[in-house]
């Protein structure tokens, strides 16, 4: 994927000084003195909203109240009995539309208490003491779940599992496991290879296997999975990226942003991976947003996001958008993709204005021309239907029953792969532990073992 990167390139010209202090920590973990200010800020609400707002149901007064008492493995486990990523969760969920955005304060002049980094400070200390896992495995049950994916929902489902006292083989396609995790988010949002620390944690429970370069369709086969396992719980993540329909798009220089954003997450030395000077993201989401400001702090000279609503139907968050603003990307509403131009290369791209008419998106007839070399494409992906066959599909994603059942008897599916409604790591990690509880109670009253 570099070589398709314009041949305009900025690599080698940013010094390693400014690429560590570019792709440094987003925010700065909490000392042991600010953790217990940020924790008095708290007024432990009766039937907290930030419970509520949380996808995971973590009890946060009282994890928070765990803190200021210096318990701070028990905040841990307070977290982590509910969601076994509160790791990843905290650095990397919009707190700012979830838990904070529900904080009482809000309704006031104060700031709401700071719940993300709270959740990181506890996560982290448990983890930086090491010692045993804090969950114990459940009484081995016999039973043995195949878990298609190793993504938040994947690792999630096999955690859970395990309480349950269930054995857990999960097959992956990839080299690595953690999904999105390790391969979609942003680096400033993921240092020091914190996925990958966090899936060892997870999986010191133990009962759990994960092979890899193992892919559904593939060399991989649903019909064997149901005769050797006792169930299937598919988190497949989403595959193709969804295309602009125009001529040339497949001209050198255009790219998919999540292609961009995993290489660059798998790059060693982030001074040699090339950008264009002239960078355009087509997106309104996080994805959008995390390859927009990374191109920046790579060093592109002009790096301009364009999308085809206003701001308000962005689905990226406004502090994230604000994130790009301040990283001096250029925000561009109400413009739709017309043309990429150039022939070997893309040398630029054409845009239409749109408004809203009667309620519908439409084209002004009024166009625009922005210079580009690299345009990364970051318009949704679409579920890999192919290796399905026989699975009802809903709105192109899975259909499932509200205990996670396909209609396949015996096999179950969360995490991006379903239409939750929120495409999340948190809302992935809560698919796996419900359809962990709900594969239970499929092996207890109607399982049998096939194998």
């Amino acid at each position: 994927m570099p070589s398709d990167i314009g041949k305009n390139s900025s690599s080698g010209c940013i010094s390693d000084s400014d690429i560590a202090a570019n792709f440094d920590d987003l925010h700065k973990p909490l000392n042991a003195l600010q953790a217990v200010g940020a924790a008095d800020h708290c007024i432990y609400c009766y039937d907290a909203p930030c419970i509520q707002a949380c996808p995971t149901s973590i009890d946060i007064p009282t994890f928070i109240h765990q803190i200021r008492t210096d318990n701070v493995i028990g905040a841990a486990r307070t977290i982590l009995s509910e969601n076994i990523m509160g790791g990843t969760c905290a650095r990397a969920c919009p707190t700012e539309v979830l838990c904070e955005q529900a904080c009482v304060y809000n309704h006031g002049d104060e700031d709401p208490v700071e719940i993300g980094l709270l959740q990181r400070y506890a996560v982290d200390h448990l983890m930086a003491e090491g010692g045993a896992h804090p969950f114990k495995r459940g009484e081995d049950s016999g039973k043995h779940i195949a878990i298609v994916g190793a993504g938040p929902a994947g690792l999630s489902c096999a955690h859970r599992a395990a309480m349950l006292g269930h054995a857990a083989t999960v097959f992956e396609a990839k080299k690595k496991p953690g999904g999105l995790n390790e391969y979609g988010l942003a680096a400033y949002k993921m240092v020091d290879d914190f996925a990958q620390k966090e899936v060892d944690f997870l999986l010191n429970i133990g009962g759990i296997e994960i092979k890899y370069g193992q892919t559904l369709g593939e060399n991989l086969s649903l019909q064997d999975l149901l005769e050797k396992f006792d169930a299937v719980f598919l988190s497949v993540g989403l595959g193709s990226t969804n295309k602009l329909g125009l001529d040339q798009e497949n001209t050198e220089g255009v790219i998919d942003a999540i292609d961009f954003i995993e290489i660059l997450r798998q790059t060693d030395d982030k001074a040699q991976m090339p950008i264009g000077s002239d960078v355009i993201v087509i997106g309104g989401g996080n994805t959008a947003i995390d390859a927009a400001v990374q191109a920046k702090k790579l060093g592109a000279r002009n790096v301009t996001l364009v999308y085809r609503r206003g701001e308000a139907a962005m689905s990226a968050t406004a502090y994230e958008v604000e994130l790009a603003r301040k990283n001096g990307v250029m925000v561009e509403l109400w413009a739709k993709p017309a043309a990429i131009c150039g022939s070997d290369q893309v040398t630029s791209m054409t845009f239409e204005r749109t408004k809203m008419l009667n309620g519908k998106l439409t084209g002004t007839g009024e166009t625009y021309s922005v210079k580009a070399d690299t345009v990364m494409k970051a318009i949704g992906q679409q579920l890999d239907i192919a290796p399905l066959k026989g699975f009802e599909i809903a709105g192109g994603k899975i259909a499932i029953t509200a205990d996670f059942a396909t209609n396949v008897s015996g096999v179950f599916a969360g995490g991006d792969c379903i239409d939750t409604g929120e495409d999340l790591t948190v809302q992935a990690v809560e698919d796996g532990k419900r359809a962990a509880h709900a594969i239970n109670d499929y092996l207890t009253n109607e399982g049998t073992h096939n194998g």
